[in-house]
């Protein structure tokens, strides 16, 4: 089947919600993907941050193989070996007080599951989130997800339990927190908003706030978790530690599965009945996420996040810097890293496309880098020489 047959098939029967590019892969190798013509592409967006291990990688294609062969799913009516296996390697990379598992199916279910259990665990009926976050798109993390593009038409299904404060004002903070704050939700970098770190003051800030107030603090670490950002959650560049963390992407490497984090205090809140999923923690899932942490865990991939992050970081700040001011800001954690360049970025992915490399632009002027953290420094070098050229 060639691109053709396959953009008739999916104008025919797909929904067209998607702003899709006109690429169709039909394998992919560590940082790279090829297409149905067998073009290479290196894969600068991973995607969206998910497949933080790269393509085919013999220790998960392993796990998933084996799983496959013995029991994808089984109910949670039952015990499930590999989802307490995998939620002892999850714990084994938290600190504490972080030691109870419940897995789920996505970002957006961790995000709505962190909602419900601190709502349910403060009594209280207030979320104090950000402008320009992005929590997901099911109703309570759409709700809590400070950026109207993705709200609109579907009002009527927002809650008008969140208030919003500007992300990294600390003021703004102090004045939302009180006692109806059942949590506040906090991404380490708000990522689809533009690559914006928060600030250790603002993380701070917010945690004793959430002390003495009695709120909870979630962490959305979905994107930045699990070594994406040099660390393997980004709250640990803040020196705090959060009630609630919620993940997903990265922990699956590519097969769907998400989970929060919590104390066993806060998770005894759920109870039987509570909450849960059919397919959330199913085996074949939580066989990949024991795999991929264990990978992480063994190679030290927070490491070298952060050393081929800040290599890069250091080296695309000295082509900002003779760019004559079109590219306006470097910035991130790990390799996860905005560049900012207005109108620029979308002629800059273009650019990319063509000479075979996948970028991603969010906040319609951020060219963001969210590569497989398995990234050589040749394909850091090859988005160089195209930046370059570029600006040239």
């Amino acid at each position: 089947m060639d691109i053709d047959q396959v953009k008739e098939l999916d104008r025919a029967y797909l929904f067209q919600n998607y702003g899709r590019q006109e690429l169709c892969f039909e394998h992919g190798e560590k940082e790279c993907l090829y297409d149905l013509a067998g073009r290479r592409y290196i894969d600068l967006v991973a995607g969206i941050a998910v497949n933080s291990l790269g393509y085919s990688h013999p220790a998960v294609t392993r796990a998933i193989c084996h799983q496959a062969e013995r029991l994808v799913h089984v109910s949670n009516l039952y015990l499930v070996r590999e989802q307490a296996e995998a939620a002892a390697a999850l714990v084994s990379i938290c600190p504490p007080p972080l030691s109870s598992v419940l897995f789920v199916n996505s970002g957006a279910e961790a995000n709505e599951a962190a909602l419900k259990l601190a709502v349910k665990h403060t009594g209280r009926g207030k979320i104090v989130s950000t402008y320009n976050s992005f929590h997901g798109r099911t109703a309570a993390a759409l709700s809590a997800t400070g950026q109207k593009k993705y709200q609109s038409g579907f009002e009527p299904l927002l809650s008008e339990a969140i208030d919003l404060v500007r992300y990294g004002s600390v003021e703004q903070l102090k004045d939302a927190v009180n006692g109806d704050t059942a949590a506040v939700i906090l991404e380490p970098i708000q990522g689809e908003g533009g690559v914006i770190p928060a600030g250790r003051e603002f993380f701070r800030t917010a945690r004793d706030l959430c002390d003495e107030r009695g709120a909870l603090l979630i962490c959305d670490e979905v994107q930045t978790g699990l070594c994406r950002t040099g660390r393997f959650f980004g709250f640990q560049h803040y020196d705090v530690v959060p009630d609630i963390i919620s993940l997903a992407k990265a922990l699956g490497n590519g097969v769907p599965i998400g989970a929060i984090v919590a104390s066993k205090d806060v998770a005894s809140t759920f109870t039987p009945g509570s909450h849960g999923t059919t397919f959330g923690g199913n085996p074949l899932g939580t066989a990949a996420a024991r795999a991929v942490v264990g990978v992480m865990r063994e190679e030290r991939m927070d490491a070298q996040a952060a050393a081929k992050g800040g290599r890069w970081m250091t080296e695309l700040r000295d082509i900002a810097a003779s760019s004559g001011g079109r590219i306006k800001d470097v910035r991130g954690q790990g390799l996860m890293i905005g560049l900012e360049m207005g109108e620029d970025a979308k002629k800059l992915q273009s650019k990319a496309l063509k000479e075979g490399i996948l970028v991603n632009v969010c906040a319609g002027a951020v060219v963001r880098l969210i590569p497989p953290l398995i990234l050589s420094d040749d394909s850091m070098k090859a988005f160089n020489t195209v930046l370059e050229d570029f600006l040239s």
